[in-house]
């Protein structure tokens, strides 16, 4: 399922700052359809953001498998037929000119790139030639949360996280049904006590290119 970022279009971020966001909770067809795969595959959230700690760094979110409850949590794991990429585009155009690409392998996350992509578009090939890290997969309910950091400054976490993305659904179908003509504030989160799992990569900007502005999307391909 491919899942790019689209605000009345696809939007770039600013590689000086700011963030940009779209949720999608299991309502994609490849995951509800007939013959649906499984829930592995299914993007709710992408995230991108200039590190808070670190101007020079950006950090990347693809968060998953949404609406996991406490038990889910417990059991839930990354699918290994299924590569999450991101698709970074620095040169304006929509089409990628670098991917990070993750995926299980050895009961670990193993995160590829920043690199430049074999082929652009639907199909994609895993680039072992560009910066190889991996850690392994943090647990529910851990008391220490795994991460890895490579030699070039790329550091990356996989694991159950709490759903961040807020949303007042109950609100949302009063407000298309025409009972409502706004939301609440506050408003009812929706996604209380929900987790998802989450894949986090932090880079260097330098391996980015020298673009100011960056568009960012992601997908997931089975095998």
């Amino acid at each position: 399922m491919k899942k790019k970022i689209f605000l009345g279009g696809l939007l770039g971020l600013l590689t000086a700052g700011g963030i940009i966001i779209a949720a999608d909770h299991i309502d994609a067809p490849a995951v509800t359809g007939p013959g649906s795969t499984s829930p592995g595959n299914d993007i709710t959230d992408v995230y991108a953001f200039q590190s808070p700690a670190d101007n020079s760094k950006m950090v990347f979110v693809i968060n998953t498998q949404g609406l996991l409850s406490p038990s889910a949590s417990a059991t839930a794991s990354f699918p290994s037929n299924v590569m999450y990429e991101l698709n970074i585009d620095n040169t304006g155009d929509n089409v990628e000119d670098l991917v990070i690409q993750c995926l299980v392998q050895n009961g670990k996350m193993r995160v590829y790139g920043p690199v430049a992509p074999g082929t652009a578009g639907l199909t994609s090939t895993v680039k072992t030639n560009g910066p190889v890290s991996e850690v392994a997969v943090t647990p529910y309910g851990a008391a220490t949360i795994n991460t890895a950091t490579h030699t070039n400054g790329t550091r990356i976490f996989a694991g159950p996280r709490d759903d961040p993305f807020f949303f007042d659904l109950a609100r949302f179908k009063m407000i298309i049904a025409g009972t409502a003509t706004g939301f609440n504030n506050p408003g009812s989160d929706t996604f209380a006590g929900t987790n998802v799992m989450s894949i986090v990569v932090e880079v260097p900007k330098t391996m980015l290119g020298t673009a100011a502005t960056i568009n960012v999307w992601a997908e997931t391909n089975s095998k």
